[in-house]
């Protein structure tokens, strides 16, 4: 025989219980200090210029080769 399925909770009960576990699990968060956050700001930023800068010197330095190549 088959058994007999479990009777679901409306869907207003499983958004509620989701939004209390949401912030059941929110509390758990250990959330970075502003001094950690504008560190990796900075370091994100920096890494960025860097390779920005790579990439235009890399662009440069074969459009140059490639006009010379051409002539």
């Amino acid at each position: 025989m088959a058994e007999a399925k479990e009777k679901k909770p409306n869907i207003f009960k499983r958004c509620f219980k989701f939004f209390r576990e949401v912030k059941s699990e929110l509390k758990k968060v250990v959330w970075p200090t502003r001094k950690q956050v504008i560190n990796n700001a900075l370091i994100v930023l920096a890494i960025v210029i860097i390779v920005g800068v790579l990439i235009y010197a890399l662009d440069t330095i074969f459009q140059f080769g490639l006009f010379n190549f051409l002539k």
